[in-house]
């Protein structure tokens, strides 16, 4: 085989794009990845790591802040924001070093450059002509900004991980997984935060019961938040930036960060040249990720649904299986956990109460809530929140719900028990150990059994 030549070539090296390249060579076959930027693409670089590894420095702020309600007397003297972008960029060095060590040891040949789709079988990087029998599309997604202009004190995520002060004040354009994300942080660091969501909602995709308990939850913390008005104008000058709502309100801070989605990464790339289906810049291939086009699949980001980089990691893996002739199982995005890592953290799997009733009728569906301050464990940590199971009537459970501090631990078993439907008589019968916040999935699962113990 020339140099030039694999069994598949993959365009993108992000999360879905290297998973696709990882599981093709252990099935044995030669891959080359394309990737223009660095390997491990937005969730390694701008997205999931470095915002959580934020996160995590602004929790220590928070916990400094409120220490004296466990009887620790500490102060908190200051953000160095310059050393806490340090300590990020640390964490994202490393992962990126183990990555690109992986690659090499797995002998997976990474090709640095723009990549454009040119035929059933090639791929075109800065004027050399690459050969693949099977060609996976992963080129990920981009900031949306809906014509915002960006720059200066207006940025998007990407340019919000980087800054090296605290702002005083900031206004949160999207009120959805980043834009909540940001707040929380923010607010931690002491930055008077306000959110803009046009939606009447947070989280507008999470179960009502859990929004509810966010947006109480962000109102207790000093988090303001401007509901079902969207924005019509973001303007900035010397002094500070401004957002202009349709309904002629105004609001002033000193940043704004522009969090209204993630777009598809597909622009320029000869995908519809060559005859790619497309809908608004995705992808849309069958259920089985196959474009319709020679031997060409596409995953992740640029594919419609749920953009989560687990997502990604799944796509990836079934389609190298897929090509393989594996025939791996179709995870619905529904069935994908997804998590929000705000203060209190979200986690979720499968229907929702209003998506359950929608599917399986009104009064084919039932649900139980247990609150966690019944919790032994979330007592200690301080925190409020709820589990929350939806069952179809009789049948098993279709949905995992919860709301706390570090609930995003417990996502674990509510994948399992959504994805083995299992029945809320299996899951009481668990021993939960105690005491955790796991034992609050046993509770829940007793309640809609029937046969609660401590609600």
């Amino acid at each position: 085989m020339a140099d030039n030549e694999f069994d598949i070539l993959v365009l993108g090296g992000g999360s879905a794009g290297y998973a696709a390249a990882l599981r093709a060579v252990q099935l044995g076959y030669t891959v080359a990845l394309v990737e223009k930027n660095k390997l491990g693409g937005t969730c390694l670089h701008w997205g999931c790591i470095p915002t959580k590894a934020y996160l995590h420095s602004a929790e220590l702020a928070e916990d400094a802040r409120e220490s004296s309600k466990y009887g620790i007397h500490t102060t908190l003297d200051s953000i160095d924001m310059a050393a806490v972008r340090e300590y990020k960029d640390k964490i994202v060095a490393g992962k990126f070093k183990g990555l690109t060590g992986l690659m090499k040891m797995r002998k997976i040949t990474v090709v640095e450059g723009v990549g454009k789709l040119t035929g059933e079988n090639t791929v075109e990087v800065d004027g050399t002509t690459y050969t693949g029998k099977h060609i996976v599309l992963a080129s990920g997604s981009i900031s949306k900004t809906l014509g915002v202009e960006i720059g200066g004190r207006i940025m998007t995520s990407t340019e919000a991980l980087e800054i090296d002060f605290v702002p005083k004040s900031a206004i949160v354009l999207g009120g959805g997984v980043i834009g909540c994300e940001f707040a929380s942080m923010w607010k931690s660091f002491g930055v008077d935060v306000t959110v803009i969501e046009g939606l009447p909602h947070l989280v507008a995709n999470e179960d009502p019961a859990i929004v509810k308990t966010l947006e109480r939850e962000f109102k207790k913390r000093g988090i303001k938040s401007n509901l079902g008005t969207f924005f019509e104008k973001v303007e900035q000058d010397d002094d500070g930036a401004k957002v202009t709502l349709a309904d002629g309100k105004v609001f002033e801070a000193d940043i704004v960060l522009v969090a209204v989605g993630r777009g598809p990464n597909t622009a320029d790339m000869g995908y519809e040249e060559q005859g790619i289906p497309m809908d608004r810049g995705f992808v849309t291939p069958d259920e089985r990720l196959h474009t319709g086009v020679g031997n060409i699949y596409a995953i992740g980001d640029i594919v419609p649904g749920v953009q989560l980089a687990h997502r990604g990691y799944q796509q990836g893996r079934f389609v190298a299986e897929e090509i393989a002739g594996l025939n791996p199982a179709v995870v619905e995005d529904v069935n994908i956990p997804k998590v929000t890592f705000t203060e209190p953290e979200i986690a979720s799997v499968g229907y929702n109460e209003p998506q359950a009733k929608e599917k399986f009728g009104e009064d084919n569906v039932e649900v139980a809530e247990y609150n966690l301050a019944g919790n032994g464990k979330s007592s200690i940590l301080g925190t409020g929140g709820m589990i929350k199971l939806v069952r179809e009537k009789d049948g098993p459970i279709i949905g995992f719900h919860a709301i706390g501090k570090r609930i995003s631990e417990q996502i674990g078993e509510g994948q399992l028990i959504v994805n083995w439907e299992a029945y809320p008589e299996d899951v009481a019968a668990f021993v939960h150990a105690h005491p955790t916040q796991n034992e609050a999935i046993g509770e829940a699962a007793m309640a809609l059994a029937g046969t609660p113990l401590h609600g």
